[in-house]
């Protein structure tokens, strides 16, 4: 994706005998038009979008840690195992009943109440770490 902030600029390209094809120019943010070896091609016009933001809350570092002790822990798997913020419980072998058990360690280890409908959409390690800064956060204000 491209993103055009100002109102003309020219571009420089590459052909694939690796020499320079000048003239590709963009005119303002509404319509781009190309020049090639003298010949002008006719302006393509852009439709506007709505801007689109994205943001990711990840929780913190100390949290996912802890929450990977516990998933450890309740699942009951090796020293060695790798769990990460990325693991999904079905992955490591969690059954519904076992979600539920680390669910409960998570609000005993925390101090924090999880609702029902909020526990059902947990499904990695991260959002559960998610989950837990966000009600800290709740908690403490």
């Amino acid at each position: 994706m491209a993103s055009f902030t100002s109102t003309s600029f020219s571009l420089t390209s590459f052909n694939p005998t690796k020499t320079l094809v000048p003239g590709c120019r963009i005119s303002n943010p509404d319509s781009v038009f190309f020049s090639l070896k003298g010949r002008t091609f006719p302006p393509i016009t852009l439709q506007s979008r709505v801007p689109r933001f994205q943001t990711a809350c990840a929780a913190k570092p100390e949290t996912v840690e802890k929450v990977c002790d516990i998933v450890k822990k309740q699942l009951a798997l090796p020293d060695g195992s790798a769990v990460t913020g990325e693991s999904k419980f079905s992955a490591l072998g969690a059954d519904s009943l076992d979600t539920v058990e680390i669910v409960m360690g998570l609000e005993e280890e925390f101090g924090i109440s999880v609702e029902e409908e909020s526990a059902q959409s947990i499904s990695t390690v991260q959002d559960a770490a998610d989950m837990i800064d966000k009600l800290l956060e709740s908690k403490s204000a």
